[in-house]
């Protein structure tokens, strides 16, 4: 269904010029045309096309990549203000096709293009962008391929690309950052602040190293930084994640009157499905199902705040809620997120120090095999040489406001705090009670976000954190 929106989106002259390629090596451009999605109702003006740039910039290559772009006109103008470029997460996510229902709900309204246009792209590989590398409907999240068909199919899912013709070496963020750089130029723009949410924060960390030209401030979301370890560590982030909301649980008279003991309950359900495959209510669960559960419900407020409830039915045998994320694992453009992940994450990473440290208790050894199945994915995988300067440490004089969630088992906390020291101009704001990617979960983080983009040199007010994020608010069905 993607595919089929976009492609209604983009004229048969611009999807033959992305696939095909040229005679030779071609300049980037912007090609105005329709938007995907439906934009009735949103009252701002909104501008759409496709940027066109070369997969392969200065080879002999002449395949080109067409990339959706989205700019949401300001409602109400700033004298002198610079474009925010919003840079989506994944890696092998998209956001040309979401704008429009980003902008109806309350966050989009409090932060989205109120006096700064805001220009929104799918990253090559990811979202609507052609060439697509999406692999079709497979067992995967942040937590790995979750079974062993489903690393098979992502394996296949790279010969099919590589066969058609796809160099999976040029989907990676040092080429978004070229990308990046292009559209910008393309539309004119002398000067630009970048807004990057979950893995977009890296995209945006790699512009800070690559090519800052034109950057004026940048705002980082749920923060990943390159020195920052995926798999390594991964299983154990997941475990400290829901051991907070647990924790939150405790100290909250109700939820702890219900639910006394969550983790002793979900320790015995881990165990059972760890000893092997169940058979409950008719259908087979395995760990690596619950640990990928686990990884997408410590991600979400909604399912954050019903953990303890969904543990207790998880150990009543009522898999319900598994269940149903079991049927929506395949959020993401898959061999995109591989591209970059084993590009830019794995090779600096130990498959054996992740396993030795997945042995700390029986939430974190659920994702012990998926974590394990990245490495071996990625051998299939041509992304090219890895080149160390993506592991280390990025510093910079730009103004640059981290922001990160107390709950999140993926950009934990520990990893804003290690970096914001390296930016002279950096600010660092913890959000309490809140999960991965605050500005859509904080009215808080949102204010703050507004009132840096006004004034990226001034003190950030953190007033605001409460009373809005004194406490979790439980959902005790």
């Amino acid at each position: 269904m993607r595919k089929m929106i976009w492609g209604a989106a983009l004229s048969g002259a611009v999807v033959a010029l992305a696939l095909a390629g040229t005679a030779h090596a071609a300049a980037p451009k912007f090609l105005p045309g329709a938007c995907a999605g439906d934009y009735t109702g949103v009252a701002n003006r909104i501008e759409c096309g496709t940027l066109v740039v070369d997969e392969t910039r200065g080879g002999p290559g002449v395949r080109r990549v067409a990339l959706p772009v989205a700019i949401v006109r300001a409602s109400a103008p700033k004298a002198g203000a610079v474009p925010v470029i919003y840079l989506h997460g994944g890696p092998g996510g998209g956001t040309a096709e979401r704008v429009a229902r980003q902008l109806r709900g309350a966050a989009g309204r409090e932060l989205i293009a109120v006096d700064q246009d805001w220009i929104f792209f799918d990253q090559r590989g990811g979202g609507l962008s052609q060439p697509s590398l999406d692999c079709g409907e497979v067992a995967l999240n942040d937590a790995g391929p979750l079974n062993d068909a489903a690393a098979q199919e992502l394996v296949a899912c790279s010969q099919r690309l590589q066969a058609s013709g796809v160099d999976l070496s040029r989907y990676n963020a040092e080429e978004v950052v070229k990308d990046i750089q292009d559209l910008r130029q393309t539309l004119g723009l002398k000067q630009v602040d970048l807004l990057g949410v979950s893995y977009g924060t890296r995209i945006a960390l790699a512009v800070v190293k690559h090519d800052p030209r034109g950057v004026r401030a940048v705002v980082l979301d749920s923060p990943w930084t390159p020195e920052a370890k995926w798999a390594e560590g991964g299983p154990e982030m997941v475990s400290d994640a829901v051991k907070e909301i647990f924790k939150r649980c405790a100290a909250d008279a109700a939820c702890a009157a219900k639910y006394p003991h969550p983790g002793a309950d979900l320790d015995a359900v881990a165990n059972r499905l760890l000893a092997g495959p169940q058979t409950i209510g008719g259908r087979v669960y395995a760990a690596g199902d619950l640990g990928g559960y686990l990884m997408d419900a410590a991600y979400s407020g909604p399912d954050a705040r019903a953990l303890p409830a969904t543990v207790a039915k998880f150990a009543a045998g009522d898999m319900t809620a598994l269940a149903e994320q079991m049927e929506g694992r395949s959020g993401y453009a898959e061999a995109q997120h591989l591209t970059h992940l084993c590009k830019e994450e794995f090779p600096f990473e130990s498959e054996a120090k992740m396993r030795q440290g997945a042995q700390r208790d029986p939430v974190s050894r659920l994702l012990e095999a998926s974590m394990g199945r990245y490495f071996a994915v990625c051998k299939a995988y041509p992304v090219g040489a890895p080149d160390p300067v993506e592991a280390q440490p990025v510093s910079s004089a730009l103004p640059t406001l981290f922001l990160a969630a107390e709950i999140d088992p993926g950009c934990p906390p520990a990893v804003a705090k290690a970096a914001v020291g390296r930016f002279s101009k950096g600010q660092l704001s913890i959000i309490p009670n809140t999960t991965h990617g605050v500005s859509r979960g904080s009215a808080c983080a949102r204010k703050m976000i507004r009132a840096f983009l006004a004034d990226p040199n001034a003190p950030i007010d953190q007033s605001c954190l409460h009373p809005e994020h004194d406490r979790f608010v439980f959902d005790l069905d």
